[in-house]
């Protein structure tokens, strides 16, 4: 996506205040941090790192090459950059996920004219135990989808059964897609919808694979996860405002979630994790501890607030905005 001019006006003009809320302090006992490698224009995933302690592993957009990026919270700066062998040029890579066999997974799933390239790929290589530049060869896994090819932004491994989800990113109904049990490097991955969605630029499992979190412009929401699908209508999360919103994580404890973005020296906001109430279910509707509704506003002085909380008018201006962005500023499809 490149529509952080537009998005960033609307996070001037339309959400007063919301910019300052995603600058500010972040919450206590969490660490959010600030990307700092002027190579990083473009973070559209992030993914925690479980070897190396408060690492994090990001990538840009497109028009870089084929690079994935270990970044260190407690200073914001790259501590490695890998290099992938082994597999075409890539086109549109949006979305990074860590999955059980220790293995980074790299979706190149983009496709802004929601059609235009009959099958995307995801690229697949071991997490480097040592941190420094290094090049690997990567597997190449191509991928359709069972119902017409379409845009996506998120990938998520689960991080017990080791199967790779797709979300797409449409204006109308969005979609969770299912891989096979196993990918297959020679053939063919069908990716099947299990769920509707609503518009979804990144999302994450907790490190447990009990919580699905995913995240839009405009919302973030955690879904319990229940038999390989998501359960309910989710319980809301007091995601930043960002002018691009493009990426979601759980640090490797689980307790916190990171929220990223696209742009130069971009932030990534840390908010902690709600503990489900009683284990498992949120408070009810209107009594104290509640999550508020969709365009409710939040407590004064909330993290994220602006971003969420100003109402749905301000929300439907909003979205009109990206959308009628996003019409006039697609790129045309690389050969």
């Amino acid at each position: 996506m490149r529509l952080l001019p537009l998005t960033a006006v609307i996070a001037l003009v339309v959400l007063p205040g919301s910019a300052a809320a995603a600058a500010g302090p972040t919450p206590a006992g969490a660490s959010g941090f600030t990307i700092t490698d002027p190579r990083i224009k473009e973070s559209s995933g992030l993914a925690a790192s479980r070897i190396h302690p408060g690492v994090y592993w990001t990538h840009n957009d497109s028009d870089d090459g084929p690079y994935v990026y270990a970044v260190d919270s407690a200073t914001g700066r790259t501590v490695a950059r890998v290099t992938l062998t082994g597999i075409g040029t890539p086109r549109d890579v949006e979305a990074i996920s860590l999955g059980p066999d220790g293995q980074l997974y790299v979706g190149d799933i983009g496709d802004n004219l929601n059609g235009t390239w009959d099958h995307v790929w995801i690229y697949r290589f071991p997490e480097p135990k040592q941190l420094a530049d290094v090049t690997v060869k990567a597997e190449q896994f191509t991928v359709k989808y069972a119902d017409g090819a379409r845009n996506a932004e998120a990938l998520m491994v689960h991080p017990v059964t080791g199967r790779v989800y797709i979300a797409s990113k449409s204006e109308d109904k969005g979609g969770l897609y299912e891989g096979p049990e196993k990918l297959s490097a020679s053939g063919t991955n069908v990716f099947r919808r299990v769920a509707d969605l609503p518009w979804v630029t990144d999302g994450a499992f907790s490190p447990d694979g009990g919580r699905l979190t995913l995240r839009g412009y405009f919302f973030a929401k955690t879904y319990p996860w229940k038999d390989g699908r998501p359960e309910g209508e989710g319980e809301r999360v007091d995601a930043p405002w960002q002018g691009q919103a493009e990426s979601v994580t759980y640090s490797a404890d689980g307790s916190t979630l990171l929220f990223g973005s696209e742009g130069e020296s971009s932030r990534v906001v840390a908010v902690p994790v709600k503990p489900a109430a009683g284990g498992s279910a949120s408070p009810a509707p209107g009594k104290p501890g509640a999550t508020p509704a969709p365009g409710a506003p939040g407590p004064a002085g909330e993290q994220g607030g602006g971003g969420f909380t100003k109402g749905a008018a301000v929300l439907a201006v909003g979205t009109a905005l990206v959308l009628g962005a996003k019409r006039l500023l697609r790129r045309r499809p690389r050969d």
